[in-house]
């Protein structure tokens, strides 16, 4: 049995009024689960990353702002709005960058505005389903765009990843390591490299960990040593994730993508970026549009370690990601297909399909 089989990250405990989610923090040492029932546990378990990736964030959020307000005790629909919308608000600002986050929110308060007409009862009831649709759609959603990355590989191919854009960032296979799994289900047999991904360590406690468990071929490496790897025919492609697309094909993922692009570059190796349609963001015209969250400074110089490991009293830079290019991008994989150069044309063309089936769904 594979991780995908065995790891549900987040889910609902409704009987409990809880939501349940990996503690990420721990891995790989510890497998816990934290049942979290305040909103202030939640905004803390996304903004400490407890529970992160851009999937798994928008799926907390929705679980989180049902959560929130079902017990809010009214029979007007204005004041359930604004107890919604101060729950919506707070979550919100616990993570800049991540698209899915607001995604979310933005979609339980469209269900919330399309039944105002019901009884708070009902609903109550309507931003549950809404929220569990959320995370059933991810789920298909990942499944997806594992099939169509996969029909990009061949068999035995040596694959890098950055960060982790898994089954535990996601409902369920993940973006950038769904092929991975798919692939191993079916014999592929690929040879994943996994940096470290500094300074949070994501790809040593998080990737190498769940691929291990699926039982997948895995190489763990320092960050500065994919140029070597390149160039000495180890890879064949790259598989990483994002938290922003942008609507000329520039996206947002953790720190370190954009080097390890720049350097694929150089050696002709291509790039393949996974995410589903949620994370494109027509209203950001490019990457520089795009809010970069900075994070504590001791991330870098004290967390893992077990004495302080740089001079006291020096300033230290922390941004949580970085831009890559879309001149960088070899293909973005979505659940709605492979999408190519040129991405501003490309990604407008998905996306104007796209805003017609949802406006579609609503009316």
């Amino acid at each position: 049995m594979s991780v995908v089989d065995k790891i549900v990250s987040v889910r609902l405990e409704d009987d409990k009024d809880a939501l349940v989610i990996l503690d990420q923090t721990l891995l790989p040492n510890e497998v816990k689960y934290l049942e979290l029932k305040s909103k202030e546990a939640i905004f803390e378990a996304i903004k400490k990353l407890r529970v992160r990736g851009a999937p798994a964030i928008g799926i907390a959020a929705a679980f989180g702002v049902y959560l929130c307000t079902k017990h809010v005790e009214t029979d007007d629909y204005d004041e359930f709005k604004q107890a919604f919308t101060e729950v919506m608000e707070y979550l919100a600002s616990s993570r800049p960058t991540a698209v899915n986050l607001f995604w979310a929110l933005n979609r339980m308060e469209r269900k919330l505005d399309s039944v105002k007409g019901l009884g708070i009862a009902e609903i109550k009831n309507c931003l549950r389903q809404e929220a569990w649709a959320i995370r059933e759609e991810d789920a298909n959603v990942c499944k997806a765009i594992g099939e169509y990355g996969l029909s990009l590989l061949k068999p035995g191919m040596g694959l890098l990843t950055h960060c982790n854009a898994g089954t535990i960032a996601t409902a369920q296979y993940g973006t950038a390591l769904a092929p991975f799994h798919l692939g191993q289900e079916r014999g592929y047999q690929f040879k994943a490299y996994v940096d470290e991904t500094r300074p949070l360590l994501q790809g040593a406690r998080l990737t190498a960990w769940e691929l291990k468990e699926s039982n997948v071929d895995v190489t763990l490496v320092c960050d500065n040593m994919v140029s070597l790897l390149m160039r000495n025919g180890f890879i064949d492609a790259c598989l990483v994730g994002c938290d922003r697309i942008a609507a000329n094909g520039d996206f947002a993922n953790k720190i370190g993508t954009s080097t390890l692009a720049v350097v694929a570059n150089h050696y002709g190796v291509p790039v393949y970026v996974f995410g589903p349609t949620s994370t494109i963001d027509m209203k950001c015209e490019s990457g520089d549009d795009i809010v970069i969250e900075l994070r504590d400074e001791s991330e870098i110089s004290e967390l893992w370690y077990e004495k302080r490991m740089a001079p006291v009293g020096i300033k230290a830079y922390n941004p949580a990601f970085d831009v890559t290019s879309h001149e960088l991008v070899t293909a973005i994989i979505t659940e709605k297909g492979i999408i190519k150069p040129p991405f501003d044309k490309s990604l407008a063309k998905i996306m104007t399909r796209e805003m017609k089936h949802v406006k579609k769904d609503v009316e």
